[in-house]
């Protein structure tokens, strides 16, 4: 307050992270080449800018606790000690979180138990107990009040398509709603019961529309609102938002300030809001956001204390030989590897096959940093291909949900100059190579030339035609089984069989049984255009 009575504008910085996924070191698992993702990276960084700002607020926007062998193996071997990445927000002063849909990948008792090692609240208003319709995690927000009496509030939300990838184990007893309805909700009990002065969204969800334009950059199923949200909900200033993994920026949506920090700890989001005390009331008078990136820097020695013990088993754990190829599994060109079948992707649907006692399977190659099996395979060598933590389940199908799979499938591809590429549906805004399923146990032909929705030319099994109308049984991953990655098809299918082992595991046993695997082919499938084979030998 100045000589006159009036209160000095007052200056809120917010820093934000989202979608770490378990990153910590900066390195690559799979090798443990260098990589510039990580807490030990963000920690200097945050560390600074809370020194620089005199009010700040940090949040972690959600997906926190799973994506790396090192949370892998925390969860499955080292999960009686605290939590390393709660440790991690507690050492460094979080003043909340929001729940992200990997947080349930490992279960509630795990997730239980992160929450109640945590020095801060978790925050979801939108994920509540299926009997009381109260938010499950307790703290649908947060409001602090700094100098001046100005308020600030912070609504908790996360995408409720939850239910449409997730085990229904590891949500049994929730409730997810609508984000956006959700918002509309608690947005105004913050401005009229807790009269908060700014209104912040955390939203671990992103943007199903154009930022620019407004136009549909996705199908709308409810797992992006972040458009929506900016256009149907009155009070909101500033929404964090997650999920997609982009890098948004100095956007705004129907005059509220949007921002997207990039995964894995990769960027630290920043934005701030400048309120000035205006006939009585405080207004906020300007807002803005953009992205900090780690420069030189020395890895925290806090942060690097913390993880220490298990980033020790983990290592131990990865370089566990466990057997040997005998033949080629590498994965030089993924292109390739989606275009024409390959040897780990055949390994992979045999052993999915004969685990789940399945003559079809489907699976993916996730990303393009997949190495494939080199000649001695290690722990290392399956977490680097098998990044999810999925189990399996057999679905009971019809020869037409086949087909629609394999239509859902071809539309990966766009073929133009006589090049196959990416769809821009499958890479952008962000890449979703996990969306395109290879078959095994049928026969099949995609002709990427012809248009969408008519690209099978040929659907086989055992030689014979399939039929429409008649029942198979398919191994898929639980996330494809409950129709994740738009597979409508699949959704609420009989569930023939559920094995409840992860994949890796699955991989891993196989290996160390047989000793030695080998890497073959049998060319069940392939890609064409204008029916010649885009592959050749």
């Amino acid at each position: 307050m100045n000589s006159n009575g009036e209160k000095s504008p007052f200056t809120l910085t917010v820093l934000y992270t989202t979608d770490v996924h378990g990153n910590v070191l900066p390195h690559h698992y799979a090798n443990n080449e260098p990589s510039p993702t990580g807490f030990a990276r963000l920690a200097p960084l945050i560390r600074a800018q809370r020194a620089r700002h005199e009010h700040t607020l940090l949040l972690d926007n959600g997906d926190l606790i799973q994506g790396t062998p090192f949370t892998y193996y925390y969860s499955r071997f080292a999960n009686e000690a605290p939590h390393p990445m709660i440790q991690i927000l507690n050492e460094l002063g979080y003043d909340a979180a929001v729940l992200g849909n990997h947080e349930f990948n490992y279960g509630m008792d795990l997730l239980n138990k992160a929450v109640r090692e945590s020095s801060f609240p978790w925050m979801a208003a939108n994920i509540v107990d299926e009997n009381t319709g109260e938010p499950y995690f307790g703290r649908p927000y947060l409001v602090k009040e700094y100098p001046g009496g100005v308020r600030v509030g912070v609504l908790g939300l996360t995408t409720h398509y939850i239910p449409n990838w997730e085990h229904p184990r590891n949500v049994k007893g929730l409730a997810f709603r609508d984000a956006c309805e959700t918002a509309k909700l608690w947005v105004k009990r913050l401005r009229e019961e807790e009269r908060v002065d700014l209104m912040i969204v955390s939203y671990h969800g992103g943007f199903e529309r154009s930022l620019e334009t407004g136009e549909l950059t996705e199908n709308e199923t409810g797992e992006n609102q972040g458009y929506r949200i900016c256009m149907e909900v009155p009070g909101i200033d500033l929404l964090l938002t997650g999920h997609q993994h982009r890098e948004i920026d100095g956007a705004d949506i129907n005059g509220v300030r949007v921002i997207q920090a990039g995964g894995m700890g990769m960027d630290l989001g920043m934005a701030q809001a400048t309120l000035e005390w205006e006939n009585g009331a405080w207004r906020v008078a300007a807002k803005d956001s953009r992205m900090l990136h780690q420069g030189e820097f020395v890895p925290d020695p806090a942060i690097v204390k913390i993880v220490s013990g298990i980033e020790e088993g983990t290592q131990r754990w990865l370089d566990q030989p466990i057997g040997f190829v005998e033949g080629d599994m590498t994965i030089t060109d993924p292109m390739i590897a989606r275009l024409r079948e390959h040897p780990y992707i055949e390994f992979l649907n045999r052993v999915q096959m004969e685990a789940a006692e399945a003559d079809i399977s489907c699976t993916s190659l996730f990303d393009n940093w997949s190495p494939g099996f080199g000649s001695r395979i290690t722990m290392r060598e399956i977490v680097a291909n098998y990044i999810y933590p999925n189990t399996l389940k057999v679905l009971r199908v019809s020869g037409q949900d086949i087909k629609d799979a394999l239509e859902r499938a071809a539309t990966y591809f766009e073929y133009a100059d006589g090049v196959a590429q990416v769809s821009a549906a499958f890479s952008n805004p962000k890449p979703q190579h996990y969306n395109y399923d290879m078959w095994e146990g049928i026969e099949y032909e995609l002709d990427i030339a012809r248009p969408r929705g008519d690209r099978v030319v040929k659907l086989e099994k055992n030689g014979k035609p399939i039929d429409p109308a008649g029942e198979y049984d398919v191994a898929m991953n639980n996330y494809r089984a409950v129709g994740g990655g738009e597979y409508p098809m699949f959704k609420d299918k009989p569930v023939v069989r559920d094995i409840t082992v992860d994949v890796s595991e699955l991989l891993a046993n196989h290996i160390m049984e047989k000793g030695t695997i080998q890497a073959s082919v049998n060319r069940n499938w392939k890609i064409t255009a204008n029916g010649v084979e885009i592959v050749t030998e």
